[in-house]
Protein backbone atom coordinates (compact mmCIF):
# COMPACT_ATOMS: atom_id res chain seq x y z
CA UNK A 1 0.00 0.00 0.00
CA UNK A 2 1.66 3.45 -0.73
CA UNK A 3 2.43 5.55 2.15
CA UNK A 4 -0.01 8.23 3.02
CA UNK A 5 -3.91 8.93 3.86
CA UNK A 6 -6.21 8.81 0.63
CA UNK A 7 -9.78 8.91 0.21
CA UNK A 8 -10.91 6.02 -0.87
CA UNK A 9 -14.14 3.63 -0.84
CA UNK A 10 -15.96 5.93 1.56
CA UNK A 11 -13.43 6.32 4.12
CA UNK A 12 -9.68 6.61 4.57
CA UNK A 13 -6.52 4.64 3.40
CA UNK A 14 -3.89 5.00 5.99
CA UNK A 15 -0.17 4.06 5.54
CA UNK A 16 2.36 5.05 7.48
CA UNK A 17 5.97 3.40 7.90
CA UNK A 18 7.61 2.99 11.14
CA UNK A 19 10.21 0.30 10.74
CA UNK A 20 11.21 0.83 15.05
CA UNK A 21 7.45 1.02 16.46
CA UNK A 22 5.36 -0.85 18.83
CA UNK A 23 2.14 0.69 17.61
CA UNK A 24 0.66 3.83 15.40
CA UNK A 25 -2.35 5.59 16.47
CA UNK A 26 -3.76 7.67 13.85
CA UNK A 27 -5.12 10.94 15.42
CA UNK A 28 -8.13 12.44 13.47
CA UNK A 29 -9.53 16.34 14.59
CA UNK A 30 -12.90 17.53 14.23
CA UNK A 31 -14.57 19.90 16.02
CA UNK A 32 -15.24 17.53 19.17
CA UNK A 33 -11.57 17.20 19.52
CA UNK A 34 -9.70 14.22 18.83
CA UNK A 35 -10.07 10.59 18.10
CA UNK A 36 -7.54 7.91 18.23
CA UNK A 37 -7.45 4.80 15.57
CA UNK A 38 -5.28 2.00 16.38
CA UNK A 39 -3.33 1.24 12.90
CA UNK A 40 -2.67 -2.47 12.05
CA UNK A 41 0.21 -3.92 11.16
CA UNK A 42 3.34 -3.88 11.29
CA UNK A 43 3.85 -5.48 7.44
CA UNK A 44 7.31 -4.86 6.74
CA UNK A 45 7.40 -2.11 8.81
CA UNK A 46 4.84 -0.25 7.47
CA UNK A 47 1.26 0.21 9.69
CA UNK A 48 -2.16 0.60 7.65
CA UNK A 49 -5.95 0.94 8.53
CA UNK A 50 -9.18 1.74 6.48
CA UNK A 51 -10.74 4.45 8.77
CA UNK A 52 -14.50 4.80 7.49
CA UNK A 53 -16.53 7.97 7.31
CA UNK A 54 -13.96 10.61 7.08
CA UNK A 55 -12.59 12.07 3.24
CA UNK A 56 -10.77 15.17 1.88
CA UNK A 57 -10.83 17.76 4.76
CA UNK A 58 -9.65 15.10 7.35
CA UNK A 59 -7.23 16.77 9.61
CA UNK A 60 -4.97 13.86 11.42
CA UNK A 61 -1.31 13.34 12.76
CA UNK A 62 0.13 10.31 13.98
CA UNK A 63 1.17 8.89 17.62
CA UNK A 64 3.99 6.41 17.58
CA UNK A 65 4.39 4.00 20.51
CA UNK A 66 7.46 2.11 21.02
CA UNK A 67 10.97 2.34 22.66
CA UNK A 68 12.78 5.33 24.18
CA UNK A 69 16.04 4.92 23.95
CA UNK A 70 17.38 8.03 22.71
CA UNK A 71 21.23 6.73 22.40
CA UNK A 72 20.36 4.35 19.74
CA UNK A 73 18.24 7.41 17.88
CA UNK A 74 14.93 5.70 19.18
CA UNK A 75 12.44 8.53 19.90
CA UNK A 76 9.06 6.97 20.52
CA UNK A 77 6.69 9.04 22.72
CA UNK A 78 3.10 8.84 21.86
CA UNK A 79 2.62 12.54 23.89
CA UNK A 80 3.95 14.18 20.14
CA UNK A 81 1.74 14.43 17.40
CA UNK A 82 3.25 13.72 14.04
CA UNK A 83 2.70 15.49 10.68
CA UNK A 84 2.33 12.53 8.22
CA UNK A 85 5.89 12.32 6.24
CA UNK A 86 3.48 11.91 2.74
CA UNK A 87 0.58 14.39 4.11
CA UNK A 88 -0.40 16.10 0.68
CA UNK A 89 -1.94 19.36 2.74
CA UNK A 90 -0.79 21.30 6.22
CA UNK A 91 -2.61 23.20 8.48
CA UNK A 92 -1.41 25.54 11.39
CA UNK A 93 2.12 26.02 11.93
CA UNK A 94 4.65 24.75 14.74
CA UNK A 95 5.25 27.02 17.39
CA UNK A 96 8.87 26.10 18.59
CA UNK A 97 8.16 25.67 22.27
CA UNK A 98 9.81 22.93 24.88
CA UNK A 99 6.40 20.84 24.17
CA UNK A 100 7.22 19.88 20.93
CA UNK A 101 10.13 18.43 21.82
CA UNK A 102 10.14 14.55 22.68
CA UNK A 103 12.57 14.72 25.32
CA UNK A 104 12.30 17.18 28.11
CA UNK A 105 14.00 20.88 27.75
CA UNK A 106 14.55 23.67 29.70
CA UNK A 107 12.33 27.13 28.49
CA UNK A 108 15.69 28.10 26.11
CA UNK A 109 14.90 24.54 24.83
CA UNK A 110 18.22 22.65 25.79
CA UNK A 111 17.64 19.51 27.17
CA UNK A 112 17.71 19.73 30.81
CA UNK A 113 19.47 16.04 31.77
CA UNK A 114 21.30 13.48 30.24
CA UNK A 115 20.58 10.59 28.98
CA UNK A 116 17.70 12.36 27.77
CA UNK A 117 14.47 12.09 29.71
CA UNK A 118 11.24 11.63 27.89
CA UNK A 119 8.63 14.61 27.79
CA UNK A 120 5.32 13.64 28.72
CA UNK A 121 3.26 17.22 27.67
CA UNK A 122 0.89 17.15 24.67
CA UNK A 123 2.16 18.37 21.53
CA UNK A 124 -0.80 18.35 19.50
CA UNK A 125 -1.95 22.34 20.81
CA UNK A 126 1.46 23.73 19.24
CA UNK A 127 2.13 21.53 15.97
CA UNK A 128 0.56 21.76 12.54
CA UNK A 129 -1.85 18.97 11.30
CA UNK A 130 -1.56 16.87 8.18
CA UNK A 131 -4.92 17.08 6.08
CA UNK A 132 -5.97 14.95 3.51
CA UNK A 133 -6.72 16.97 -0.08
CA UNK A 134 -7.02 15.74 -3.95
CA UNK A 135 -6.20 17.20 -7.26
CA UNK A 136 -9.41 17.77 -9.00
CA UNK A 137 -8.88 19.90 -11.89
CA UNK A 138 -6.87 19.64 -14.87
CA UNK A 139 -3.36 21.92 -15.60
CA UNK A 140 -2.18 23.53 -19.04
CA UNK A 141 -0.15 21.18 -20.26
CA UNK A 142 3.66 21.51 -19.76
CA UNK A 143 5.49 23.68 -22.57
CA UNK A 144 8.55 21.64 -22.41
CA UNK A 145 10.88 24.38 -23.22
CA UNK A 146 14.36 22.96 -24.77
CA UNK A 147 17.20 23.80 -22.82
CA UNK A 148 19.17 25.24 -25.31
CA UNK A 149 16.31 27.84 -25.23
CA UNK A 150 15.63 27.83 -21.62
CA UNK A 151 16.15 31.14 -19.71
CA UNK A 152 15.92 30.38 -16.06
CA UNK A 153 14.39 33.46 -13.57
CA UNK A 154 14.84 32.22 -10.22
CA UNK A 155 12.41 34.31 -7.70
CA UNK A 156 11.23 34.03 -4.36
CA UNK A 157 7.34 33.78 -4.51
CA UNK A 158 6.75 36.17 -1.56
CA UNK A 159 9.17 38.80 -1.95
CA UNK A 160 8.79 38.59 -5.96
CA UNK A 161 5.34 39.34 -6.13
CA UNK A 162 5.00 42.04 -2.69
CA UNK A 163 6.51 45.05 -4.56
CA UNK A 164 5.80 44.73 -8.35
CA UNK A 165 3.46 47.49 -9.57
CA UNK A 166 0.28 46.42 -11.00
CA UNK A 167 -0.27 43.65 -8.58
CA UNK A 168 -3.32 43.81 -6.28
CA UNK A 169 -3.02 44.52 -2.73
CA UNK A 170 -4.42 41.16 -1.61
CA UNK A 171 -2.40 39.17 -4.32
CA UNK A 172 0.72 40.53 -3.26
CA UNK A 173 3.24 37.65 -1.58
CA UNK A 174 0.94 34.83 -3.09
CA UNK A 175 1.24 31.89 -5.88
CA UNK A 176 -1.82 33.96 -7.28
CA UNK A 177 0.15 36.84 -7.33
CA UNK A 178 2.79 35.10 -9.15
CA UNK A 179 -0.26 34.14 -11.68
CA UNK A 180 -1.50 37.63 -11.80
CA UNK A 181 -1.38 39.51 -15.73
CA UNK A 182 1.32 42.09 -14.40
CA UNK A 183 3.75 39.19 -12.92
CA UNK A 184 3.32 37.00 -16.27
CA UNK A 185 3.78 40.12 -18.87
CA UNK A 186 6.65 41.57 -16.97
CA UNK A 187 8.04 37.68 -17.01
CA UNK A 188 7.64 37.76 -20.58
CA UNK A 189 8.69 40.84 -20.95
CA UNK A 190 12.69 39.57 -19.46
CA UNK A 191 12.59 37.18 -22.37
CA UNK A 192 12.59 34.68 -19.75
CA UNK A 193 11.15 30.73 -20.44
CA UNK A 194 11.07 29.59 -16.70
CA UNK A 195 10.87 30.43 -13.23
CA UNK A 196 12.55 28.38 -10.52
CA UNK A 197 10.65 29.34 -7.43
CA UNK A 198 12.63 29.63 -4.21
CA UNK A 199 11.56 26.39 -1.47
CA UNK A 200 7.49 26.29 -1.49
CA UNK A 201 7.36 23.46 0.56
CA UNK A 202 6.21 23.58 3.61
CA UNK A 203 8.30 25.07 6.37
CA UNK A 204 9.49 25.34 9.80
CA UNK A 205 11.50 27.58 11.48
CA UNK A 206 15.24 26.13 13.04
CA UNK A 207 14.97 26.86 16.30
CA UNK A 208 18.52 28.94 16.23
CA UNK A 209 17.16 31.49 14.31
CA UNK A 210 14.03 31.79 16.81
CA UNK A 211 16.36 32.36 19.79
CA UNK A 212 17.62 35.31 17.81
CA UNK A 213 14.74 36.88 16.99
CA UNK A 214 14.91 35.89 13.54
CA UNK A 215 12.60 33.38 11.18
CA UNK A 216 13.74 31.72 7.89
CA UNK A 217 12.20 33.96 5.18
CA UNK A 218 13.97 31.50 2.27
CA UNK A 219 12.21 28.11 3.79
CA UNK A 220 15.19 26.18 3.08
CA UNK A 221 13.46 24.39 6.34
CA UNK A 222 11.44 21.48 5.28
CA UNK A 223 8.51 20.26 7.56
CA UNK A 224 6.48 18.62 4.40
CA UNK A 225 8.27 17.34 1.44
CA UNK A 226 4.24 16.83 -0.29
CA UNK A 227 2.66 19.84 0.73
CA UNK A 228 3.14 23.52 -1.01
CA UNK A 229 4.02 25.90 2.25
CA UNK A 230 0.50 27.57 3.14
CA UNK A 231 1.43 31.46 3.81
CA UNK A 232 2.59 31.92 0.14
CA UNK A 233 -1.57 31.59 -0.82
CA UNK A 234 -4.15 34.27 -0.21
CA UNK A 235 -6.33 34.91 2.89
CA UNK A 236 -9.27 33.92 0.96
CA UNK A 237 -7.51 30.36 -0.27
CA UNK A 238 -5.96 29.67 3.65
CA UNK A 239 -9.71 30.45 4.31
CA UNK A 240 -10.67 27.50 2.42
CA UNK A 241 -7.71 25.18 4.13
CA UNK A 242 -5.15 23.19 2.68
CA UNK A 243 -7.67 22.18 -0.39
CA UNK A 244 -7.31 25.72 -1.20
CA UNK A 245 -3.82 26.49 -0.72
CA UNK A 246 -3.43 23.54 -3.09
CA UNK A 247 -6.00 24.30 -5.90
CA UNK A 248 -4.18 28.23 -5.80
CA UNK A 249 -0.78 26.86 -6.90
CA UNK A 250 -1.75 24.35 -9.19
CA UNK A 251 -3.62 27.30 -11.19
CA UNK A 252 -0.67 29.56 -10.77
CA UNK A 253 1.34 26.83 -12.62
CA UNK A 254 -1.79 26.40 -15.10
CA UNK A 255 -1.76 30.00 -15.76
CA UNK A 256 2.18 30.55 -16.11
CA UNK A 257 1.75 27.00 -19.04
CA UNK A 258 -0.83 29.04 -20.97
CA UNK A 259 1.91 32.00 -20.83
CA UNK A 260 4.46 29.55 -22.23
CA UNK A 261 6.31 29.63 -18.78
CA UNK A 262 7.66 26.89 -17.12
CA UNK A 263 7.37 26.46 -13.20
CA UNK A 264 10.77 24.80 -11.86
CA UNK A 265 11.06 24.49 -7.82
CA UNK A 266 14.18 24.61 -5.55
CA UNK A 267 13.43 21.30 -3.23
CA UNK A 268 15.76 20.82 -0.67
CA UNK A 269 15.72 17.02 0.43
CA UNK A 270 18.99 16.70 1.77
CA UNK A 271 17.68 17.73 5.48
CA UNK A 272 14.71 18.78 7.16
CA UNK A 273 13.71 20.85 9.63
CA UNK A 274 13.92 19.23 13.10
CA UNK A 275 17.35 19.45 13.53
CA UNK A 276 20.16 17.93 14.97
CA UNK A 277 19.84 14.97 17.93
CA UNK A 278 18.41 17.10 20.66
CA UNK A 279 15.52 19.16 17.78
CA UNK A 280 12.21 18.91 18.20
CA UNK A 281 10.33 15.77 17.12
CA UNK A 282 7.52 17.33 14.61
CA UNK A 283 7.55 14.56 11.98
CA UNK A 284 10.38 12.03 11.06
CA UNK A 285 12.12 11.86 14.39
CA UNK A 286 9.19 10.81 16.10
CA UNK A 287 8.08 8.61 13.54
CA UNK A 288 11.60 6.39 12.89
CA UNK A 289 14.70 8.05 13.40
CA UNK A 290 16.86 5.61 12.53
CA UNK A 291 15.32 5.02 9.17
CA UNK A 292 14.83 9.20 8.41
CA UNK A 293 18.38 10.25 9.37
CA UNK A 294 21.72 9.39 8.81
CA UNK A 295 23.42 8.51 11.84
CA UNK A 296 26.88 6.95 13.23
CA UNK A 297 27.13 3.34 14.04
CA UNK A 298 28.10 3.42 17.41
CA UNK A 299 26.53 3.78 20.81
CA UNK A 300 25.75 6.54 22.07
CA UNK A 301 24.71 7.47 18.11
CA UNK A 302 24.64 10.79 16.88
CA UNK A 303 22.97 12.28 13.43
CA UNK A 304 25.74 12.97 10.89
CA UNK A 305 25.50 16.19 9.11
CA UNK A 306 27.22 16.56 5.39
CA UNK A 307 24.27 19.78 4.93
CA UNK A 308 25.20 22.18 7.90
CA UNK A 309 21.83 21.75 9.46
CA UNK A 310 21.72 19.20 12.34
CA UNK A 311 20.96 16.57 10.04
CA UNK A 312 21.37 14.75 6.40
CA UNK A 313 18.34 12.86 4.98
CA UNK A 314 19.09 9.22 4.84
CA UNK A 315 19.83 8.34 0.94
CA UNK A 316 20.83 4.64 2.05
CA UNK A 317 17.70 3.40 3.01
CA UNK A 318 15.31 2.06 0.53
CA UNK A 319 12.14 3.71 2.18
CA UNK A 320 13.42 7.15 2.24
CA UNK A 321 15.02 6.84 -1.47
CA UNK A 322 10.92 6.08 -2.05
CA UNK A 323 9.32 8.79 -0.09
CA UNK A 324 11.78 11.50 -2.74
CA UNK A 325 10.79 9.75 -5.66
CA UNK A 326 6.67 9.44 -4.12
CA UNK A 327 7.56 13.32 -3.71
CA UNK A 328 8.88 14.60 -6.84
CA UNK A 329 6.49 12.55 -8.70
CA UNK A 330 3.56 13.90 -6.80
CA UNK A 331 5.03 17.59 -7.70
CA UNK A 332 5.45 16.65 -11.47
CA UNK A 333 2.39 14.50 -12.23
CA UNK A 334 -0.53 15.95 -10.47
CA UNK A 335 1.25 19.32 -9.56
CA UNK A 336 2.11 19.91 -12.84
CA UNK A 337 5.82 21.63 -12.28
CA UNK A 338 8.33 21.10 -14.72
CA UNK A 339 11.44 20.43 -13.22
CA UNK A 340 13.51 20.43 -9.83
CA UNK A 341 16.46 22.30 -8.61
CA UNK A 342 18.08 19.87 -6.17
CA UNK A 343 19.91 21.89 -3.09
CA UNK A 344 22.85 20.32 -2.20
CA UNK A 345 22.50 17.66 -4.53
CA UNK A 346 25.62 15.28 -3.40
CA UNK A 347 23.84 14.46 -0.55
CA UNK A 348 21.27 13.17 -2.47
CA UNK A 349 23.96 10.79 -4.25
CA UNK A 350 25.33 10.11 -1.30
CA UNK A 351 25.99 6.49 0.64
CA UNK A 352 27.74 6.21 3.75
CA UNK A 353 30.72 5.84 2.10
CA UNK A 354 30.42 8.78 -0.44
CA UNK A 355 28.99 10.31 -3.19
CA UNK A 356 28.39 8.08 -6.35
CA UNK A 357 26.38 9.00 -9.36
CA UNK A 358 25.66 5.24 -9.80
CA UNK A 359 23.75 6.25 -6.44
CA UNK A 360 19.63 4.35 -6.92
CA UNK A 361 18.10 7.19 -6.40
CA UNK A 362 20.01 9.35 -9.19
CA UNK A 363 19.40 6.70 -11.70
CA UNK A 364 16.37 6.28 -10.33
CA UNK A 365 15.59 9.93 -11.11
CA UNK A 366 17.09 9.97 -14.63
CA UNK A 367 15.13 6.65 -15.67
CA UNK A 368 11.55 7.31 -14.71
CA UNK A 369 9.43 8.14 -17.64
CA UNK A 370 8.18 11.58 -16.17
CA UNK A 371 11.02 12.69 -13.99
CA UNK A 372 13.80 12.38 -16.81
CA UNK A 373 11.60 14.20 -19.20
CA UNK A 374 11.26 17.04 -16.53
CA UNK A 375 14.54 19.26 -16.16
CA UNK A 376 16.30 18.09 -13.40
CA UNK A 377 19.28 20.76 -11.95
CA UNK A 378 21.72 19.70 -9.44
CA UNK A 379 23.61 21.96 -7.28
CA UNK A 380 26.75 19.92 -7.00
CA UNK A 381 28.20 19.82 -3.47
CA UNK A 382 27.44 19.77 0.03
CA UNK A 383 29.62 19.85 2.61
CA UNK A 384 30.35 16.45 3.77
CA UNK A 385 33.61 14.43 2.39
CA UNK A 386 34.24 14.47 -1.17
CA UNK A 387 31.51 16.72 -1.02
CA UNK A 388 32.57 19.13 -4.53
CA UNK A 389 31.01 17.00 -7.95
CA UNK A 390 30.12 19.52 -10.44
CA UNK A 391 30.14 17.56 -13.71
CA UNK A 392 29.15 14.32 -11.83
CA UNK A 393 26.58 13.94 -12.41
CA UNK A 394 24.52 11.18 -14.44
CA UNK A 395 22.26 12.40 -17.67
CA UNK A 396 19.68 13.98 -17.53
CA UNK A 397 21.19 15.98 -14.88
CA UNK A 398 22.15 19.74 -15.68
CA UNK A 399 24.34 21.15 -12.93
CA UNK A 400 24.72 24.73 -11.57
CA UNK A 401 28.08 25.54 -12.51
CA UNK A 402 30.03 27.33 -9.50
CA UNK A 403 32.94 28.11 -11.65
CA UNK A 404 31.28 29.83 -13.99
CA UNK A 405 29.22 31.75 -11.85
CA UNK A 406 32.30 32.69 -9.58
CA UNK A 407 34.02 34.29 -12.59
CA UNK A 408 30.79 36.14 -14.18
CA UNK A 409 30.16 37.32 -10.77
Amino acid sequence: QQPGVFARDGGLDVSVVATQADAVDMCIFTDEGEERYRLLGPVAGTWHAHIPGYGVGTRYGFRVHGAWDPDAALLHNPHKLLVDPYGRGIEGTVDICPEVYAHQVDEELYPTSYPLEMSLVDSAPFTARSVVTDTHFDIAPKPRTPWETTVIYELHVKGFTKNLPGVPDELRGTYAGLAHPACVEYLQSLGITAVELLPVHAKSDEPFLLERGLTNYWGYSTLSFFSPEPSYATEASRGRGAQGVIDEFRGMVSILHQAGIEVILDVVYNHTCESGDTGPSLSWRGIDSPLYYRHTDERPTQIIDTTGTGNTVNMDHPQVIRMVLDSLRYWSREMGVDGFRFDLAATLGRFSTGYTPMHPLLIAMSTDPDLSVDKLIAEPWDVGLGGWQTGNFPDPFSEWNDRFRDASR
